[in-house]
């Protein structure tokens, strides 16, 4: 049998590519989901339907510390990946209470956990570039000083010193992984890369017509999950504990992604992308760009997907699915006293999403 693993946030994008890695490695993959999605899973968990049975999922909240330390030691993890807390940005600006306590607690829960029941399992902590801020450098390395302009920045900055405290303090295996802006087919629809190449798909198709947006002029250093997943991995296999920037060391601007994305599909972005004031952030944080070079000296890890080909595989996952749901379905239905019956019925298409990044 090979390492177990316990990964939190398992539904999530990283959590998805992560589980995959980790199952391709022979890995027995573990996950930690609230009650709600095992309940609904059709709906909370449709990134991990491809990976059928090959996981085992387990209930617990990072809310509740007696429902985590059960799962840890119960299940006895050789690694512990924790990507679980409230991720978007803009949220954090309208609900500062809720992400502070589920990224700080929840993390704290973690540690102490595998601290007091699994001292042998290596962690790896999800840090962020949002950490940094009002950034007195660029690019940013693990020794640029935090300057968080919102309150998932401040979560994060306590989570990555929660963990740097547990390494030094009790000695456990638990590394920060800095991640900067990583995204994906599997990205969701409240943040701005996938705003964008859904609604490229939706205006292709006649379901929309304009894309509101905050800054246009922000730049961020983006990169493809899939790659930094295997950073994550890579951590926890060293002889050492440590901290990570992981990034590919490039900046684009948002309107740069706009660009690209309606280019795709054959239309011009500024025929469609409408600057809203609504979507600025009270504190903006405009230039991000990371310095990869110690994870590339140390763990040997280099991103793989460039920014051109993550737009461009973005953006047609997005036509196709839009595509496939506007296609009308063979159903089998069943008549009464007659013949089974074959009706064609329209596909809806998925409305468009309440949250809207930036």
């Amino acid at each position: 049998m090979g390492k177990v693993a316990l990964i939190t946030g398992i539904t999530g994008q990283d959590g998805s590519y992560l589980a995959e890695l980790l199952l391709s490695k022979g890995y027995v993959v573990h996950g930690l989901v609230r009650r709600a999605a095992l309940e609904d899973p059709l709906h909370r968990m449709g990134r991990l339907a491809f990976l059928g049975d090959r996981i085992q999922l387990h209930p617990a909240s990072l809310e509740s510390y007696p429902s985590v330390f059960k799962a840890i030691s119960r299940l006895q993890p050789d690694e512990c990946y924790h990507l679980a807390g409230q991720s978007f940005v803009s949220y954090s600006f309208e609900d500062e209470f809720s992400t502070l306590n589920a990224n700080i607690n929840g993390t704290h829960f973690v540690l102490s956990s595998i601290k007091e029941a699994a001292p042998h399992c290596r962690l790896y902590h999800a840090a962020s570039s949002e950490t940094f801020g009002k950034v007195r450098s660029t690019p940013q390395n693990e020794d640029t000083p935090f300057h968080p302009r919102s309150a998932y920045g401040i979560s994060k900055v306590a989570g990555f010193e929660l963990t740097r405290n547990y390494r030094e303090a009790y000695k456990l295996h638990a590394s920060n992984g800095i991640l900067y802006n990583h995204e994906s087919p599997r990205r969701g629809f409240e943040f701005v890369t996938r705003k964008i190449t859904r609604h490229v798909a939706l205006i292709k198709h006649g379901l929309a017509t304009e894309l509101r947006l905050g800054n246009l002029e922000a730049k961020r250093d983006w990169g493809h999950s899939r790659d930094y997943v295997e950073a994550m991995w890579l951590m926890l296999q060293q002889d050492k504990p440590d901290d990570y920037v992981i990034a590919t060391g490039e900046m684009h601007s948002v309107r740069e992604f706009c660009e690209r994305a309606f280019s795709i599909a054959g239309l011009d972005y500024q025929k469609y992308v409408v600057t809203d004031p609504l979507f600025f952030r009270p504190a903006e944080t405009e230039v991000l760009c990371g310095n990869p070079e110690k994870a590339r000296r140390v763990l040997g890890w280099k991103h793989r997907v460039g920014f051109a080909d993550l737009v461009r595989e973005m953006v047609e996952a997005d036509l196709e699915d839009v595509a496939n749901q506007l296609a009308p379905r063979r159903t089998i239905v069943n008549i009464p006293q007659a013949s089974p019956a074959v009706l064609i019925e329209p596909r809806i298409p998925l409305a468009q999403p309440e949250k809207t990044a930036r």
